[in-house]
């Protein structure tokens, strides 16, 4: 069958994510352009896409990484859009592979940030640390890193074509959304809440579907580059 893409709207439900001085939340920024992203990728029939969630609900980090396994996902893309209150002024979308040392102190803020959604919803993460080291740091299979960062280079050589980047697009960290063994995964800051311009702009209908496009075309040309690895590991009938 054709690759499964798994679209991963961030936050949902208890956890809203970021959200503007306007009450604008992260989680239903994302939720809007995660939907589109998905209408865009089925319009052109090539693939099959699924999402971590479609209405505002709290799916915790683990489930989202085991929807990747159990749906046998050809590559994940998780959605956000985050403030950065310690770097005001910052615009812009940036793209984000695992690391065990994160690329930058920002990085790391913003992943031990997202890292702890789970206990705001009052998840118990205890049991999973002990797996946590375990897979993160066997460092997700070198393959699957590796297809990772070609992704994560394909999205943003596409996306800066049509939106503004952050002036290090390309940045890495400990997320553990991203973790999954065997599904290339990356996250992505489509823009920054904290900035009055990219709040803005996040919220027309114009930037969404121009946002989508860019996404699909990017999903689009890494799936075209690996179509002959794709066919050799798809789970055979």
């Amino acid at each position: 069958g054709a690759p499964l893409v798994l679209i991963d709207p961030g936050h949902g439900g208890i956890d809203p994510g970021a959200s503007t001085s306007g009450g604008e939340t992260e989680k239903a920024v994302v939720l809007a352009l995660g939907l589109a992203l998905k209408e865009r990728l089925e319009k052109s029939g090539r693939l099959r896409v699924a999402m971590t969630r479609t209405e505002d609900v709290f799916i915790s980090l683990a489930d989202r990484v085991r929807i990747a396994r159990e749906q046998g996902a050809a590559l994940m893309v998780s959605l956000h859009a985050d403030t950065l209150a310690y770097e005001p002024g910052v615009r812009g979308a940036s793209v984000y592979t695992l690391s065990e040392k994160a690329s930058d102190d920002i990085s790391a803020r913003l992943a031990d940030a997202e890292n702890r959604a789970d206990l705001l919803a009052g998840v118990d993460v205890r049991d999973e640390d002990g797996q946590v080291g375990d897979i993160l740091f066997d460092l997700t299979k070198r393959e699957t890193r590796a297809f990772s960062h070609h992704l994560a280079r394909n999205l943003v050589e596409t996306l800066g074509k049509s939106t503004s980047m952050h002036k290090n697009p390309l940045r890495s960290a400990g997320f553990r959304v991203l973790k999954a063994p065997d599904v290339p995964s990356v996250l992505i800051e489509v823009g920054y809440l904290s900035s009055e311009s990219d709040a803005r702009l996040m919220q027309s209908l114009e930037w969404r579907s121009g946002m989508a496009e860019a996404l699909a075309a990017a999903v689009e040309k890494y799936i075209d580059e690996n179509a002959t690895r794709m066919g050799n590991s798809a789970p055979k009938p």
